[in-house]
């Protein structure tokens, strides 16, 4: 895999003179362009050997651009983990937005790749993380990030000189740490792992490209010439094209499907009501103060038609937990700022830390609701979603989240009943929008896109837990109990 990169590639002083500052213009310019047409962000992984010249590649694209519009950030091994999230979160927070560039000095591959070396991974683990990696860069290429993954080279000799060298310089010997000196004497293992994960990684959507580091004026002008080439392509071509997914499945023939199949008469007596509402409250109150919470987290989701008593239920649900340890994000449109990044960028950025509590009121489930039935996204968009949602949930599970969804169901005919009695109501004809009506004559559509989304996203780590609704009273005690066994059955 390295064989290229270790045979000692040069650039004479005279040359790199030469064509440094024309190469520094036409990334600027790039830069200029990148930022004017905002169509999508550049995001540069600096990885490679110890000594390579990694630093000196982000300082270098630092002084050739603009730095006002460079997101540089570092990442060691494990950060984030202490918060109890997961371990893409501090990725996914720092992704550049669009018309900016990105640079990650280590990545989600830092990781993997020291926890495999170390034997601290076994091959299937290190397998399924290279697996989530392939996916998460592919989901990245199709939110329109330009992706480029440079590997900084050096041979074993020519690392071991480089720290010698680094080492006998008062002024450059900080830089050489005790974990370089471990890599270099595990420089084997540590070759043949990172050429197994640049095999499997280097994909059509995000290839890597390797460069020897042995010498600087090579390495800075190569460097610079594929990120100028990278940038160009795009700015100048079309967005790459992606294999679309496999499409949902058909409407059943006997038009039964998961909604209309519910028993929507399940009713609890106004008389019974405010004990059982207390009784289920209580055990919530409990649950959720229990010391054992303390290493685990909580993410409530709640959907619903319009109308459904999402935010009802979500009233009753926090009146049994601490103000202190919840935070309710209702999700609307999307701002500049969430459309300027990946989809779920604004979702996992609310992603609570062990002990804490977040409770959305809707979702990232409104790429294949909403914008599948208003075509605010392409098909292509909806459909790789639900993947991407159980990818995304799957890594809140594994980190220590428990994670719980809720879908609130009413017949149509209980919505209407509902809208006409938000008209009448002062205090609610603000809940009842010209939408609200327009959204009830795509019922069918809506019902579908439901029935398909619990079909695909309902899972072992993060089932749906559909609720009749047309009674509230009903629907609240049901969520609270439901809450409070998912919580009994996890701590």
């Amino acid at each position: 895999m390295f064989e290229s990169a270790e045979i000692g590639h040069r650039i004479t002083k005279a040359r790199y003179k030469r064509e440094e500052p024309k190469l520094r213009e036409a990334l600027l310019e790039a830069q200029f362009d990148l930022l004017q047409k905002q169509d999508f962000p550049v995001l540069i992984l600096v990885a490679g050997v110890d000594g390579a010249g990694k630093g000196e590649t982000v300082n270098l694209f630092n002084e050739w651009m603009d730095p006002r519009h460079i997101r540089t950030e570092a990442f060691e091994s494990g950060d984030g983990a202490d918060s109890g999230r997961p371990r893409m979160w501090p990725f996914w927070r720092s992704l550049p937005r669009k018309g900016n560039i990105g640079m990650f000095f280590g990545s989600w591959y830092t990781q993997p790749i020291s926890e495999r070396a170390n034997g601290r991974s076994k091959k299937s683990v290190f397998g399924q993380e290279l697996e989530r990696i392939r996916h998460f860069e592919r989901m990245l290429a199709a939110e329109g990030v330009l992706l480029l993954k440079l590997w900084f080279h050096l041979s074993k000799d020519a690392q071991r000189k480089r720290l010698k060298k680094l080492g006998a310089n008062p002024l450059m010997s900080w830089r050489v740490s005790s974990r370089d000196r471990e890599h270099l004497r595990n420089y084997e293992r540590y070759a043949r792992i990172s050429a197994e994960t640049l095999r499997e990684t280097s994909t059509g959507e995000a290839p890597w490209q390797i460069i020897d580091g042995s010498d600087p004026h090579y390495r800075a002008l190569t460097a610079g010439q594929l990120l100028l080439d990278a940038m160009r392509r795009r700015l100048d071509g079309p967005a790459p094209t992606m294999s679309p997914p496999a499409p949902p499945p058909a409407p059943s023939l006997d038009g039964r499907d998961l909604l209309n199949s519910l028993d929507y008469r399940a009713r609890i007596a106004p008389t019974r009501y405010e004990k059982q509402l207390e009784k289920a409250q209580a055990r919530v109150a409990v649950l959720t103060r229990d010391k054992r919470i303390r290493d685990r987290s909580l993410v409530c989701v709640f959907e619903g038609m319009d109308a459904a008593g999402k935010g009802s239920t979500i009233r009753r649900l926090t009146r049994a937990m601490d103000a202190r340890f919840y935070h309710v994000v209702p999700i609307a449109a999307p701002s500049d700022e969430e459309r300027a990044q990946p989809y779920l960028w604004r979702f996992w950025r609310h992603l609570p830390r062990h002990g804490h509590a977040t409770i959305f009121d809707r979702s990232w489930y409104g790429r294949v609701l909403v914008e599948r039935v208003e075509g605010l996204c392409s098909e292509y968009d909806w459909m790789r979603g639900y993947h991407e949602i159980n990818e995304f949930e799957e890594q809140m599970a594994e980190s220590g989240t428990i994670v719980l969804k809720f879908w609130l169901s009413i017949t149509a005919e209980e919505q209407l009943k509902r809208f006409r009695e938000r008209e009448k109501v002062a205090y609610k004809r603000h809940k009842i929008t010209p939408e609200d009506w327009r959204n009830r004559k795509k019922w069918p559509k809506y019902e579908r896109a439901v029935c398909d989304m619990i079909e695909r996203t309902s899972t072992g780590h993060a089932p749906w837990h559909v609720v009749p609704a047309n009674d509230k009273r009903f629907a609240r005690v049901t969520v609270l109990q439901t809450l409070a066994d998912a919580l009994e059955a996890q701590l």
